[in-house]
């Protein structure tokens, strides 16, 4: 799945853009940094309605090109200079984060404990 396609499968809004053909082969949902840290590996796409920079910052220790705002939340423009200096692409959805992951899932989209 690219970017493109997590755009039109969310309904999102792009809010610091990128390489929109950036592969996403892989996705996390959590409101809680320090899950993500613990428990996330080689994730491409965060989803979640924590707004502040230590998303950025977790987002860029584990190598994800793409963060996902869910319900709706307006991003103070302070997080997204520090998404654009981290060439981290920023995108906004009005969905809730169980019905954004559950749209992402049935478009083909997986996280890290399944199956191959």
């Amino acid at each position: 799945m690219t970017v493109r396609e997590v755009v039109r499968i969310l309904n999102a809004k792009v809010l610091v853009e990128g390489d929109m053909e950036t592969e996403i082969k892989t996705a996390c949902g959590s409101d809680m940094m320090s899950d993500v840290l613990a428990f996330v590996k080689d994730q491409a796409l965060l989803l979640t309605g924590l707004c502040n920079p230590q998303v950025i910052r977790t987002a860029e220790m584990m190598d994800m090109r793409c963060v996902v705002f869910v319900r709706g939340k307006e991003i103070d423009e302070a997080i997204l200079d520090l998404a654009r200096s981290r060439d981290i692409i920023v995108l906004k959805t009005d969905y809730r984060m169980f019905t954004a992951c559950g749209l992402l899932f049935a478009g083909g989209l997986r996280g890290e404990c399944e199956e191959k």
